[in-house]
């Protein structure tokens, strides 16, 4: 294989003091208790050695925290032989699992910090040794030896290698798409979670892919660069491995903790942005992927549960697949499945879920692996019907991303048969396949006011999450604002914002927005 260069993004990393609350940690750890990445070993390999290494005091962690590892060796000890500290390393881990900066995940077991040269050669592409790291942060990007992009081959060899390697061991690859132009390897692999920025002004990397026009990124997060949105997302994949392995989504732990579970959940979970928009054959934004990381909303389904299908037919190839005769519900509107599908040569397979809905709005993020050591992945796509009528009120059919995705802001109250499809016929990769499937189907946040002495309390749910109360004091004039809103206090599972008699607000509202 041949390898490109690797070069980081360095950007100055400006602090963002409400991160945590924007990217729904904060709410989170309101509603649960210690979860904070314990129990979870990392990686994070960085370009640019011998310069690669976190320095543990700039991130408030202890040395023994840490492993490096070089073509030079590996030492738990700081400083050493094998490298040098790296202030780009030392902002990644801030954002990742720093207690001295904006870390989502501060508690991880162990990091171990590589060369990127180093890992990808010994780890990725000889696919020969398991890591003992369950999510890898890649706050770096592929270029051609001259310095420019990775070209579509180069592309296409760097996916495969991760591809098989993610695919043979289970590891969560998490890696940056790049500070501009088309999103870079390994950002661009089929399945690992490719990541872009909210906060960089529009200069984050784009999709879709050079080699197939694929839906990448996956999502984005809130920082100003794509090295730092990464190690967000690194850590929101953190603490739902932390959740699921200590059986917050039940007890089949296996499935809960799967990677394509926990990036169907990540990506389920994320909030739209202003402009956010996605096509039957193109699930995804080419800006924003899923839309922006939010680690409340994805544990909420997962402490949803594992619920497995109502039922299951086969169709004729290319043949109508309406809803079959209804039967009990799915019992809870957000959730999660990990089940497989099997076609044949001769036939499409179907796995029906049944929701009963409240009017509002639903989220539906399926995914699946490319299998290690194929070029191509099976086909599966997605379908919501409403189950009274027939009637297809929504649908997800890439033919070339391993990722289909629902979105829809105003959903009728009913009963609704949501479709897993995989094709069958001579072109499938294998017979069965594995999916994860995760959903959403919940009201609109309602927004109370009540009084209470001389003050007036503003209270929501906060779950879902990503909403935001705005004021103004004129309907006539003037725009809604968040201006002299405090922020907001989470008790039971509600947001409570309490206003002075001194304010002179009149309206309120609640709008969803990262």
């Amino acid at each position: 294989m041949i390898l490109p260069a690797f070069a980081a993004g360095f950007f100055s990393a400006a602090a963002r003091a409400t991160t945590l609350d924007d990217l729904g940690v904060t709410a989170l750890q309101a509603v649960t208790t210690n979860l904070d990445g314990r129990g979870i070993c990392v990686a994070q390999p960085e370009a640019s050695a011998p310069a690669f290494e976190v320095y543990p005091v700039s991130v408030g962690q202890p040395t023994g925290l840490f492993t490096y590892f070089s073509s030079l060796g590996y030492t738990n000890g700081f400083p050493n032989n094998v490298g040098s500290e790296s202030s780009h390393a030392n902002e990644v881990a801030r954002n990742f699992y720093g207690m001295t900066g904006k870390g989502v995940a501060t508690n991880v077991a162990h990091v171990d910090n590589f060369d990127a040269d180093y890992f990808v050669n010994t780890y990725v592409v000889s696919n020969l040794t398991a890591l003992n790291d369950l999510v890898v942060n890649q706050s770096f990007i592929f270029t051609e030896t001259n310095g420019t992009h990775a070209t579509v081959s180069e592309q296409q060899e760097i996916d495969s290698a991760y591809d098989d390697y993610a695919a043979q061991y289970g590891t969560i690859f998490v890696s940056g798409a790049g500070n501009g132009g088309p999103v870079n390897p390994s950002a661009t692999c089929y399945n690992g979670l490719g990541v872009a920025d909210y906060g960089f002004g529009g200069g984050t990397s784009y999709g879709p892919t050079l080699d197939n026009g694929r839906c990448k990124p996956d999502i984005t997060a809130l920082s100003d660069a794509t090295s730092y949105s990464t190690p967000q997302v690194s850590g929101g994949a953190v603490l739902l491995l932390q959740a699921a392995l200590r059986g917050d989504g039940g007890n089949d732990t296996n499935s809960a903790s799967d990677l394509r579970t926990i990036k169907a959940l990540l990506l389920n979970g994320a909030v739209k942005p202003v402009g956010w928009t996605n096509g039957n054959s193109a699930p995804l934004d080419a800006r924003y992927g899923a839309g922006v990381l939010n680690v409340l909303n994805s544990y909420e389904q997962l402490a949803g549960g594992k619920q497995n299908p109502c039922s299951t037919n086969s169709v004729a190839i290319g043949g109508a697949h309406l809803p079959v005769a209804s039967t009990n519900p799915v019992p809870v509107t957000s959730g999660w499945n990990f089940q497989s599908l099997a076609s044949s040569t001769t036939n499409d397979e179907v796995n029906h879920y049944f929701f009963d809905v409240s009017k509002g709005f639903c989220t539906i993020t399926l995914v699946w692996n490319r299998q290690s050591g194929q070029s191509n992945i099976n086909d599966l796509n997605l379908f919501l019907f409403d189950a009274a009528n027939s009637n297809l009120v929504g649908c997800s059919t890439s033919l070339v991303d391993n990722v289909e995705h629902i979105y829809m802001p105003e959903l009728a109250s009913g009963r609704y048969d949501l479709q897993v499809w995989k094709a069958g016929g001579s072109g499938i990769v294998s017979t069965s396949e594995a999916y994860a499937l995760a959903w959403q189907f919940v009201p609109s946040p309602m927004l109370a006011i009540a009084k209470s002495g001389t003050d007036a309390a503003l209270t929501w749910s906060v779950y879902p999450a990503g909403f935001r109360a705005e004021t103004r004091t004129n309907l006539l004039v003037g725009a809604w604002s968040t201006n002299n809103l405090p922020s907001p206090v989470l008790t039971n599972g509600q947001a409570v914002i309490w206003l002075s008699p001194t304010n002179d607000a009149q309206f309120f509202q609640l709008r969803q927005q990262p």
